[in-house]
């Protein structure tokens, strides 16, 4: 299983891949398309990558964080295309034997993510017009 999904994030299986008896503590961070005042009227985003760059890039920041946290069980996903507003775009889940590791683990594979995964993001508007979107 890739890092890289075009499918909706089913959070409940990324639980499942980390948990474990041994492991107390589980974090589970989803970033999901934002609508509200300051966004404007986003029906969308479309999420558009390099793929095999992604995947490579985001293997090497989980692989990271399991280096750094290694009785923890860490996993993510990014999904691309096209993302209604209030579903999920990206998940860190991660589980350790105590929650501090499990937090800042997931904290840490989400801040590296937003900071060197090659996303692109155009958002689309309730009336049809769009606009690429920085960060």
């Amino acid at each position: 299983m890739g890092f890289v999904t075009r499918e909706p994030i089913d959070i409940g299986a990324l639980i499942g891949i980390v948990s474990g008896p041994g492991r107390g503590g589980t974090v589970a961070f989803l970033g999901s398309v934002r609508r509200g005042p300051e966004d404007g009227p986003v029906a969308a985003i479309e999420y558009s990558a390099y793929e095999e760059m992604l995947e490579a890039e985001f293997g090497r920041i989980v692989a990271e964080a399991q280096a750094r946290w290694p009785d923890a069980g860490i996993v993510a996903r990014h999904r691309i295309g096209q993302v209604p507003s209030g579903a999920p775009s990206i998940a860190a889940v991660a589980a350790a034997p105590h929650r501090d590791a499990a937090f800042d683990a997931a904290r840490y594979v989400v801040e590296e993510a937003k900071r060197r995964l090659p996303v692109w993001k155009r958002e689309r508007f309730d009336d049809g017009t769009t606009r690429w979107r920085e960060g």
